[in-house]
């Protein structure tokens, strides 16, 4: 969310914003609703004070002046009653409109409608060249009996599946892999809640915008979260932070749920899009201060490519173009895994990370504070980074790994986490 007062001043970079980020929204109506919403405050304000002026007079008034400061204060009292309810319109009119501003880009985001316009900032790692025919990921796990596919589906519907055995301890494993890694980095481990109100997933600009993604729990006035940064944002939401306790650095692991709306009859077969995952993400509270952030920023991306270099998996880095930067990002790298399975067996890459910078966006929206060096408050800022998401990235792990009998050999740091295997061999018929 967005200062209004920012808003009126710089309403061209704003509009420019909105369309470059490809919005649903008209700021005119937006700029009309604040005009009447400040109207209404300054006669409201004006009428308040003069009902506490009116009961100051009466009781210092004669009996000759009393009956009318009595039937004035009457009348304001009256006028009072009529205009609040308008008041509370106006302001949840403005409210709603608010939510749907967003946040400006920075300077070096480059102006595009979608992924082919992201900027490819560096590959690392060599994408290897297969001397047999390679399996994709759904041949090489139902080989191994890593997942089941259709019993799911029976009960739980479509993009639905069960990891089974070594499946199972492959994505424990690299979830593992991943914590440690975070925690030697620094970061505070969280397991948090994955059920959250409606205002956790506001403040931090999932909701109104993207709420057909999310799983309501009705009864209970509930969400599940599609990342663990909902809730770890929302820890500090109503807080006041002292410098001193900046940065915060944290690490939930969740389970996540995404009702994949806006992709229907993408990715139905296999792992890359499914309802439910495990992720383990990273997200840092820090003064609100760019050079700051753009440390942190770069920071938590080096985070995740450790993890690919770790696991052994060749990737890609872009910096995401405005039309694929969400609506509270002002900056967001992507990270490509090779997935050689894709694109029918050609290979892709394709997205299992995301690093966002979103400056005070959240924290306005939560009302997360932070006293600054000269005691005055402000909004601190947040950003965020995939560390690991299962099953997803056990498509490049497999994919790549793979050997010509349908084996695959673990990158060595993966080792320890499964028990010192080495190699996975497929199950005998």
């Amino acid at each position: 969310m967005l200062d209004i007062a920012f808003i009126r001043q710089n309403a061209d970079a704003v509009r420019a914003a909105i369309k470059n980020k490809r919005v649903d929204l008209d700021l005119d109506p937006l700029l009309e609703t604040d005009k009447e919403r400040r109207t209404l405050l300054g006669e409201l304000e004006q009428k308040r004070a003069r009902k506490n002026e009116i009961a100051q007079l009466i009781s210092k008034a004669s009996k000759e002046e009393r009956p009318a400061l009595i039937e004035e204060g009457k009348a304001v009292k009256v006028a009072l009653e009529q205009s609040e309810p308008a008041m509370t319109e106006v302001q949840k009119r403005f409210d709603e409109l608010m939510l749907k501003v967003p946040s400006l880009p920075r300077p070096e985001v480059p102006i595009g409608v979608g992924e082919d316009d992201n900027v490819e900032i560096r590959r690392v790692g060599t994408v290897r060249t297969f001397d047999f025919k390679a399996k994709d990921h759904i041949e090489l796990m139902t080989l191994h009996g890593m997942v089941n596919w259709d019993g799911p589906r029976k009960f739980a519907g479509g993009r639905s599946y069960a990891l089974m055995g070594t499946g199972a301890l492959l994505e424990l494993a690299v979830t593992r892999l991943a914590v440690d890694t975070l925690v030697e980095r620094g970061l505070t481990m969280v397991i948090p809640p994955v059920m959250v109100k409606e205002r956790a997933m506001t403040g931090t600009g999932f909701f109104p915008l993207g709420r057909e993604e999310a799983y309501a729990i009705t009864a209970d006035e509930l969400f599940l979260v599609g990342t663990a940064e909902v809730p770890l944002v929302s820890l500090h939401a109503d807080e006041t932070l002292e410098p001193s306790q900046l940065p915060i650095r944290y690490a939930g692991i969740s389970n996540c749920f995404r009702r994949e709306a806006g992709a229907y009859g993408k990715d139905t077969k296999g792992l890359y899009r499914v309802h439910q995952f495990t992720k383990v993400e990273q997200v840092v509270f820090c003064m609100p201060d760019e050079e700051v952030a753009e440390k942190e920023h770069y920071q938590l991306l080096g985070n995740a490519e450790a993890i690919l270099a770790k696991l052994e998996i060749p990737y890609r880095v872009a910096i995401a173009c405005t039309g694929e930067i969400g609506l509270g990002q002002t900056r967001k790298h992507e990270v490509e895994s090779w997935m050689p399975g894709r694109n029918d067996g050609k290979g892709a890459y394709n997205e299992t990370h995301s690093c966002s910078t979103l400056g005070d966006f959240q924290a306005r929206r939560s009302n997360i504070r932070v006293r600054t060096a000269d005691g005055t408050l402000a909004y601190a800022y947040t950003l965020n980074n995939t560390a690991v998401a299962s099953p997803r990235i056990l498509i490049p792990l497999l994919e790549n790994h793979q050997n010509a009998d349908g084996s695959i050999t673990l990158p060595k740091a993966l080792v320890p986490y499964m028990n010192g295997v080495t190699v996975l061999k497929p199950k005998v018929a």
